[in-house]
């Protein structure tokens, strides 16, 4: 930290959009940070409280576009990178080359260069978007139609599932921060798996996500009338996130797992359900499940199993960062139905990051993230 205030200096870019604004929301009076730069592309030039009136009058920077930054003229401690998918890895080459990662050299364009040069050497990166959570570059290219643009940095990134991850948060500087469906279908996973307690051929995942998971631009499948009175799946056995959960499952395993995941869209501001099928192993009970996954998460602030018979809802975790978990007995012998519910703009998003941001600082993990559910 290098502010006279002893705070921790962050830039937000994209600071624009549902996850920008949720971080904002979240870190505007977290007591060991000082939101320092804001960046927008359309809305560039723009107050805060213009683009977002719930978040007026807190005295924030206004928006810049991020080719407008002088860089050598701002001292950072922390970047979030809440920018489209697809975007963001150019511009995360740039920031760690400039700050003494000369092997991405070939990765920055002079353009690049010339925008984030004189950054502080120890700057850390949270990044939002999907660029560096898929380890294998062929899948990345497979799944997300363009080659990698910043490979040499992949193998440093960490998988921001905080639950899984505190050991290595604070050894690296860049974090790459799970999707609102993976956290919401491996957080209530992981743990059966790393006990044996279910099989793990045939996983299938249900989910539904509020329209906000899948951003601010405008698009026509979300348009008012478009969503309303209706719910309809989408990337029906190709989204994005399938390969991000198979990858998370497959390490807990120890081999490689294929699964069956499918989203559908909800006329719903915000909040994931996700409905999950497994298979017991040998002589596992629901009963099992719901006590291996309580003995997993007893001791964790966030990340809660309800009591046998007690529904998790979105509802029960609006605004929050927390998670759900039930456990149910299926009426098919040898099988039982996990039910996941969270926010997937904080749990799933900007709050998991600020989460990674507390641990990996140091600070208490809780901080700028104890607010309660809202309801209704």
């Amino acid at each position: 930290m290098t502010s006279g205030t002893n705070k921790l200096r962050v830039a937000i870019l994209g600071a624009s959009g549902y996850t920008g604004a949720e971080l904002v929301r979240l870190l505007a009076h977290h007591e060991h940070v000082e939101l320092t730069l804001l960046t927008a592309d359309r809305h560039a030039g723009k107050q805060l409280g213009d683009v977002f009136p719930h978040l007026g009058g807190l005295g924030l920077p206004d928006f810049l576009h991020i080719d407008e930054v002088e860089w050598a003229g701002i001292d950072i401690d922390l970047v979030f990178c809440a920018l489209p998918h697809g975007t963001t890895q150019e511009v995360i080459a740039g920031l760690l080359h400039a700050t003494g990662h000369d092997i991405v050299d070939e990765l920055v364009a002079e353009r690049r260069e010339d925008v984030i040069a004189g950054l502080s050497k120890d700057v850390k990166v949270i990044d939002l978007s999907a660029d560096f959570r898929l380890s294998d570059f062929e899948t990345y290219a497979e799944w997300y139609g363009h080659e990698h643009l910043a490979p040499v940095l992949q193998p440093e990134a960490v998988y921001g599932l905080t639950e899984f991850a505190r050991p290595a948060l604070g050894e690296t500087r860049l974090i790459a921060c799970p999707g609102c469906y993976p956290t919401s279908s491996l957080l209530p996973l992981l743990p059966l798996i790393d006990a044996k307690a279910i099989e793990s051929d045939g996983i299938i995942i249900d989910a539904k996500s509020g329209v906000s998971g899948a951003g601010r631009s405008l698009k026509e499948a979300t348009l008012f009338s478009e969503v309303a009175e209706g719910v309809h799946p989408y990337g029906i056995g190709n989204h994005r996130h399938a390969p991000e959960i198979e990858q998370e499952v497959s390490r807990a395993a120890g081999t490689a797992v294929t699964l069956n995941f499918t989203p559908h869209l909800v006329p719903m501001n915000r909040g994931i359900l996700a409905t999950i099928y497994v298979q017991l192993s040998g002589s596992s009970s629901a009963d099992d499940l719901r006590e291996v996954l309580k003995k997993r998460y007893d001791n964790e602030p966030f990340v809660r199993v309800v009591e046998q018979g007690a529904v998790p809802a979105t509802r029960h975790v609006r605004g929050s960062n927390h998670c759900l978990i039930g456990v149910f007995p299926d009426r098919v012998p040898g099988r039982a139905i996990l039910i996941s519910a969270i926010d997937n703009l904080v749990k799933g998003g900007s709050g998991q990051a600020v989460q990674n941001m507390n641990v990996a600082y140091g600070f208490e993990e809780t901080a700028g993230l104890a607010q309660e559910p809202m309801f209704p």
